[in-house]
């Protein structure tokens, strides 16, 4: 009697599996026909001298040639490196201020709310469009109004100079040797990033404020504690897993950034990001091969800084 209840629950056991694998199978098989098979795909492709169809295989070759000292994926990397160090801050910082003043009892914060979060669903190309004509150096409203200020024009999307060399330079103070800093360039696109996505970052912000308890506020201010220490000692540590989260997504969408850089510049001026670069060894000198072995080894660099946010994050961050 007790085997035959084991034979009948292995049965049942084996049928629940059975039908849990039969309604998976539709999703398996998508991700794994557009997810796995590509990604197999690519590591093939990058051990061959892959343009239009494969030539010959060389193994490690195109890694190699990556990982060269003259390689140009170091520069395109430290762009990308620099653009992310120089948004991230910038984003979120803005996000949070936002976020802690539409948390507050003012008139109008759900317009406010709205307003901000729209440049996140507006189309990116569409976006980047209107900015790069916002910073045209002769027709441009940005110009314009720099103009009606008394102040110079500015190249802004087509000016390859640092910052840092600019401000010297109108102020004719000496800079020491590879003291540039970022592309004007790169600043502008900067500038436009964060207009966009710092909508998005405060509404996740927002939602972080709201799982707060408002009875430790309450009990702060009983005990006399003022609006920068309840910031400082309740707010903050109490988002940190919201601004954990944010830091990890906007830290990848940096490293993969494409389409606005694409559109407002087409990489150059300083703007050579690595997604720029693999895009540009793919489609304008059809080396396949080569771009699958830059975009693997991005894939690379992207998954060491979030290992290290990660182990970073676990001794910091209050759940």
């Amino acid at each position: 009697m007790v085997e035959l209840k084991r034979r009948s629950a292995r049965v049942k056991a084996t049928r629940e599996t059975l039908l849990a694998y039969g309604l998976l199978s539709p999703a398996l098989l998508l991700f794994v026909a557009f997810t796995v098979f590509p990604l197999l795909f690519g590591v093939v492709i990058s051990l061959y001298n892959w343009r239009i169809v494969p030539r010959e295989f060389i193994g490690l070759d195109n890694y190699t040639r990556a990982l060269a000292p003259n390689s140009p994926m170091w520069a395109a990397l430290g762009t990308t490196i620099t653009y992310s160090l120089l948004s991230v801050p910038i984003q979120l910082s803005i996000a949070l201020v936002l976020a802690y003043l539409l948390f507050q009892k003012i008139r109008g914060k759900g317009f406010f709310r709205v307003a901000m979060f729209l440049p996140y669903v507006t189309s990116t190309v569409a976006s980047a469009a209107v900015w790069a004509r916002l910073y045209s150096p002769d027709i441009g409203l940005i110009n314009q109004a720099l103009k009606g200020l008394g102040l110079e024009p500015l190249k802004w999307l087509i000016e390859n100079k640092g910052v840092l060399t600019l401000i010297a330079n109108r102020l004719d103070i000496a800079l020491p040797a590879g003291v540039t800093g970022p592309s004007l360039a790169l600043v502008a696109v900067i500038i436009y990033t964060t207009w966009v996505f710092v909508g998005y970052d405060m509404t996740i912000f927002l939602a972080g404020l709201g799982n707060i308890p408002g009875e430790l506020y309450e009990a702060a201010r009983i005990d006399g504690a003022s609006g920068w220490s309840l910031f400082r000692n309740i707010t903050l540590p109490l988002l940190s897993p919201t601004t954990f989260f944010l830091s990890l997504i906007t830290v990848i969408g940096t490293f993969k950034a494409f389409n606005h850089i694409w559109v407002m510049t087409q990489g150059d001026f300083g703007t050579t990001t690595a997604s720029i670069l693999i895009y540009r060894q793919m489609y304008e000198f059809q080396r396949a091969g080569y771009a699958s072995a830059l975009a693997f080894l991005l894939f690379t660099v992207i998954l060491i800084v979030t290992i290290f946010q990660n182990r970073f994050a676990s001794q910091r961050v209050v759940y």
